[in-house]
């Protein structure tokens, strides 16, 4: 038996429909959910529906119980994603699951200087208490997602061009989709105990590399400035962006400059069977009826 924690996020449900078409019968999947009535659309494909919350350690017991695999999708609590996943961890081992699966996040500085370790911090504390549980685990790390370069360029990309701080920096930018078919696969076969999996694209690419590759795409020259992080916190606290925004932007931006999500290393390729989904397809697919 399969749980699926967050399985009414974008994540969640698209790991389990991959399971759904790769042949695993609905009946062997249970999705964790705090909102039952979001869930609709998963009990219409018959699958079991739990309720539980990170913070109800006796909703979780409850949820595990009789599970095998437990994909944990990690929380988007940022202030208390380590106290929830500790919950989860503790639940599972009391329950008995015999193998635990974390989506965590590609990185290269652990330490409290990266720009990102408001959120790196909790992943890599995770991690830790998954190891020490011993529960058999997997552990994914997967690259930023190409499904989040839209927002990163803004909705006015088309007429007011590009302004962020991530210089000429590659990332391993992968679609969300590949990651969750990826992590499907892993679920329904073997050999894949204790062990860490780089989910990252097989090209890096640069956030200039896509203003190009997107005015090609849509038949118009796009601009792109790199200011510094100070500057570019000033200009957007200025022109209203909430603050806490303005802070995810400049962390990740950041962090791209540094080479954070730059990798040539990567088992997505093998883990999907094939070749990730490209940023120039993706592209393609978002904006060319744009033109």
């Amino acid at each position: 038996m399969i749980l699926i924690t967050g399985a009414t996020g974008h994540f969640g449900k698209s790991t389990i429909d991959f399971l759904l078409n790769k042949g695993i019968p609905s009946t062997n999947i249970v999705a964790l959910v705090r909102d039952e009535a979001k869930a609709e659309d998963l009990k219409a494909k018959g699958i079991t529906i739990k309720t539980g919350d990170y913070h109800n350690y006796d909703s979780l017991t409850a949820a595990f119980k009789g599970i095998d695999k437990l994909l944990l999708v990690s929380s988007s609590d940022v202030v208390d994603r380590t106290g929830q996943h500790r919950n989860v961890v503790s639940a599972a081992k009391e329950a008995g699951v015999k193998h635990i699966l974390y989506t965590s996040t590609e990185r290269k500085n652990e330490t409290a200087s990266s720009p990102i370790h408001f959120v790196t911090g909790s992943h890599i504390e995770t991690e830790n208490i998954i190891i020490a549980s011993g529960i058999p685990y997997t552990i994914f790390r997967n690259n930023l997602y190409l499904d989040m370069v839209p927002i990163f360029l803004g909705q006015q990309v088309l007429e007011k061009g590009v302004f962020l701080p991530t210089g000429e920096t590659r990332a391993a930018f992968a679609t969300r989709d590949d990651m969750a078919e990826a992590t499907a696969n892993v679920l329904i076969t073997t050999g894949h105990e204790n062990k860490d999996y780089g989910i990252s694209n097989t090209e890096n690419i640069s956030i200039p590399e896509i203003v190009r590759s997107l005015s090609g795409i849509v038949g118009k020259e796009i601009s792109y400035v790199s200011p510094t992080a100070e500057v570019f916190v000033e200009t957007m606290t200025k022109a209203g962006m909430p603050e806490q925004f303005v802070g995810m932007f400049a962390g990740f931006s950041e962090a791209i400059r540094q080479g954070e999500f730059e990798t040539d290393k990567t088992d997505l390729e093998t883990l999907l069977g094939r070749k990730p989904v490209s940023a120039e397809e993706f592209l393609q697919g978002v904006y060319a009826a744009k033109k």
